[in-house]
C-alpha cells in the first residue's frame, strides 16, 4: 500500500511540478530580476555620475509642448502618423500612431512614440554627417543644432515630401529630401554638395536615441523584450537583442562595450518597445558600422542605435547621395514582413519578440491571423486554434483517454487487490502492475495530455504579450482585451454591484491582484474540476485525493492575470478534452459524475448492472 502511494504520489508530483516549475522559472523570476536589475542599474549609474548629494542638481523638463514650440518646425500627417519634424537639426522627433491609443476607450490620446529633446523620455531619430578633425577624430560635419530652412512648402504626408537645406562655413551644401509612406517608414535622402574649392571626406551617420525609459520597461511586469534590437549582417544575417539593463551593464565594460559594436552589410539597427519600433534602415549594400551606445548624462540614461556608413572623399565642385530609412511605428507582422520582401531587410519580422519557442510562436500566430482573418474576430480564432491543436495530439488524447476509461472502471479490482494484500506491499504493487500489463493500461499516460500542451500554452502566452494585432483585440461581451487580463471580478459580482475592488482600503491590492477571480477563471476551475472527477485515482489515500481536489482552485488563481485569451484557449481545450473523454468512458461503460448528474435529473436511465 505504501509502494502503491508513493508511486501515484511521483505521477502527481512529475505533473503539477512541470506546470508550477514553468510558471516560476519562466514568468515570476524572469520578472522579478528584471525588476531588480533595473533598479540596480538606475542606482549604481545615478551614485556613479552624481556629485555630493547637497550639491545634486535636479533636471528640469519642459512639457511635451513647450519642447516642440522650443523650434520651428514642419507637420507629419499621414495615415498612420500624426506629429511634426523639427528644423533644428532636421529632427524626426514628434510622433504619435494614429492608429493606436493608449488605452480601450476610443477617446483615449493616441500612442506617442517620439518626444522631441528637451522633455522626459525623449525620442527622436537624426541623421548627419562626420569628417575628420585634425588629429584623424571624427568631428561633426555638420552640426546637431543646424537649423535647416525649408525649400518646399506644406505638410509631409504619403504624397508630398519635403525638401530641406543647410550651408555650412566650411562650404558644403546639404539638401535632404524627407518622403515617408503610408505604414511607418520614413526615406531620408542627403546630396552633399563640396563648393569649398578642396576634397572633402565626409560620413553619413544616422541614429535613434532615447533618454530615460519608458514607463513600460521600469512599472509593469516584463514578459517581452525591450531595449536595443539589431540585425547584423555578415556571412549571414544574425539578429541580437539586449535588454535596457544589459545595454547599461555591458557598455561599462570594455571588452563588452567592443562587442556592441559591428561591422555589418546592410541590416537594420533600433530601439524597441512592447508594440512599437524606431529603427535605422541602411542601405542594403552599404557597408558600415553600427553601434549601441549607452551614457549616463543630467541623471538620465541615454541610449543610441547608431550607423555609419564609409568614408567617402567628395572632390571639389562635386556631389555625393546618401540615402537611409527609419522605420517608426507599431510592429505589425504583415508590415515588418512587406518591407522584407519590398525593401529586402533581413529578418525585419524578429523585431517583433518571438522568443526561445519561435518555431512555435510564429506558427501559433500564423493560425490565429489567417483564422481572425475568416472570422473578424481574435477569441473565435484562439477557440479555432485550439481545436486544431486538439486535433494534431487526437491520437495520443485517444490513447491516454481510453487507457483512462480503462483505469477508472478497474478500481473495484484495485481495491479488491488492496484489501486482499493490505498487509503485503510489495505483492499488492507486483498484483497491480500484473493487471495493468493484462488490460494494456499505463498509469502515466493521465500525465501526457498536459505536458504535450504546455510548450502550446507558453507558446501562445507569448503571442498575445508581444503581437500588436492582440492588443486590444476583443472577443464578445465584456472582454474586449485579449491581451490583458479578464476584466470582471467576482468582488463586484462580475460587475452588478458599481464599485472597483481596487479602491478598497488595505485589501484593494490584494483584491486586484492575487485575489483577483474573473468569469473565465472561475470556468477554467469548473471544467478542470470535472475533468478531474473524470480521471481515475489509483491512490487510496485520502489525503492525496483532497490536495488533487484542490489544484483547481490552485491553477484558477494562478490563471487568472494572464491575459484572458489564455483562459479562453485552456477553459475551450478543457472542455474538448471533456467531451473527448467522456465518448470513451460511454464506449467503454466506465461510470462517470456527467451520467450520473443526468440521472439525479432524469435526463438518463441508469445502466442495468450486470
Amino acid at each position: 500500500m505504501q509502494q502503491d502511494n508513493t508511486r501515484n504520489t511521483i505521477i502527481f508530483v512529475v505533473c503539477m511540478a512541470v506546470i508550477l516549475i514553468g510558471y516560476q522559472a519562466f514568468i515570476l523570476q524572469p520578472q522579478q530580476k528584471a525588476r531588480q536589475a533595473q533598479l540596480a542599474q538606475q542606482q549604481a549609474a545615478a551614485a556613479k555620475t552624481a556629485p555630493a548629494p547637497a550639491a545634486l542638481p535636479t533636471k528640469v523638463f519642459a512639457s511635451r509642448q513647450q519642447a516642440i514650440a522650443a523650434s520651428a518646425r514642419i507637420p507629419i500627417r499621414t495615415k498612420s502618423l500624426q506629429g511634426s519634424l523639427s528644423l533644428t537639426g532636421a529632427r524626426i522627433d514628434d510622433l504619435k500612431l494614429v492608429q493606436f491609443r493608449q488605452t480601450l476607450d476610443k477617446n483615449s490620446p493616441m500612442v506617442e512614440l517620439f518626444t522631441p529633446d528637451g522633455a522626459k523620455n525623449a525620442y527622436f531619430a537624426t541623421f548627419s554627417w562626420k569628417t575628420p578633425g585634425p588629429t584623424g577624430q571624427l568631428t561633426d560635419a555638420l552640426s546637431p543644432d543646424a537649423v535647416w530652412r525649408p525649400v518646399s512648402t506644406g505638410a509631409l504626408t504619403e504624397t508630398h515630401p519635403v525638401v530641406l537645406a543647410f550651408d555650412t562655413v566650411e562650404g558644403l551644401h546639404f539638401e535632404r529630401t524627407i518622403a515617408v509612406d503610408d505604414k511607418a517608414m520614413f526615406t531620408i535622402t542627403d546630396r552633399v554638395t563640396n563648393t569649398s574649392g578642396a576634397p572633402r571626406v565626409l560620413r553619413p551617420v544616422a541614429s535613434v536615441e532615447r533618454h530615460g525609459l519608458p514607463d513600460e520597461a521600469t512599472h509593469r511586469a516584463v514578459n517581452v523584450h525591450q531595449g536595443a534590437v539589431a540585425t547584423f549582417v555578415g556571412p549571414k544575417a544574425i539578429t541580437q537583442q539586449i535588454s535596457y539593463k544589459d545595454w547599461a551593464k555591458r557598455s561599462e565594460k570594455p571588452a563588452e562595450r567592443a562587442k556592441l559594436t559591428h561591422q555589418t552589410t546592410g541590416g537594420w539597427f533600433g530601439i524597441t518597445d512592447k508594440y512599437w519600433l524606431a529603427a535605422i534602415v541602411p542601405n542594403q549594400k552599404q557597408a558600415g558600422e553600427a553601434s549601441l551606445n549607452y551614457s549616463f548624462v543630467n541623471q538620465t540614461p541615454w541610449y543610441q542605435a547608431a550607423f555609419a556608413g564609409p568614408l567617402t572623399t567628395v572632390p571639389a565642385g562635386a556631389q555625393t547621395t546618401e540615402t537611409t530609412r527609419l522605420f517608426a511605428g507599431a510592429k505589425q507582422n504583415d508590415v515588418l514582413e512587406g518591407y522584407s520582401k519590398t525593401l529586402g531587410i533581413p529578418r525585419f519580422r524578429y523585431a517583433i519578440d518571438w522568443g526561445r519557442l519561435f518555431f512555435l510562436t510564429q506558427p501559433i500566430f500564423w493560425l490565429i491571423d489567417t483564422f481572425w482573418k475568416l472570422v473578424g474576430n481574435f477569441g473565435v480564432a484562439i477557440m479555432m486554434l485550439t481545436v486544431v491543436v486538439r486535433a494534431l495530439f487526437f491520437p495520443l488524447a485517444n490513447q491516454t483517454f481510453a487507457s483512462g476509461a480503462k483505469m477508472k472502471k478497474l478500481q473495484p479490482k484495485i481495491e479488491e487487490l488492496k484489501k486482499r494484500f493490505k498487509d503485503d506491499p510489495a505483492k499488492l504493487q507486483e498484483a497491480q502492475m500484473k493487471l495493468f500489463q493484462t488490460e494494456k493500461i499505463n498509469p502515466l499516460a493521465g500525465c501526457l495530455p498536459i505536458l504535450v500542451q504546455i510548450p502550446v500554452f507558453l507558446a501562445l502566452f507569448k503571442v498575445l504579450s508581444v503581437t500588436i494585432e492582440m492588443r486590444h483585440a476583443e472577443f464578445f461581451w465584456f472582454i474586449q482585451d485579449l491581451s490583458a487580463r479578464d476584466p470582471s471580478t467576482i468582488w463586484n459580482l462580475f460587475g452588478l454591484i458599481p464599485w472597483n475592488p481596487a479602491t478598497a482600503p488595505v485589501i484593494g491590492g490584494l483584491l486586484d491582484g492575487t485575489l483577483h477571480i474573473g468569469v473565465m477563471a472561475l470556468a477554467y476551475a469548473g471544467a478542470m474540476s470535472l475533468q478531474q472527477a473524470m480521471t481515475p485515482m489509483t491512490a487510496g489515500d485520502p489525503t492525496q485525493q483532497a490536495i488533487m481536489k484542490f489544484f483547481p482552485i490552485v491553477f484558477m488563481f494562478i490563471l487568472a492575470n494572464y491575459p484572458v485569451g489564455l483562459l479562453i484557449y485552456w477553459t475551450w481545450s478543457t472542455v474538448l478534452s471533456l467531451i473527448q473523454q467522456y465518448w470513451f468512458m460511454k464506449k467503454y461503460g466506465t461510470e462517470n459524475p456527467i451520467d450520473s448528474f443526468l440521472q439525479k435529473i432524469g435526463l438518463e436511465k441508469k445502466a442495468p448492472v450486470g
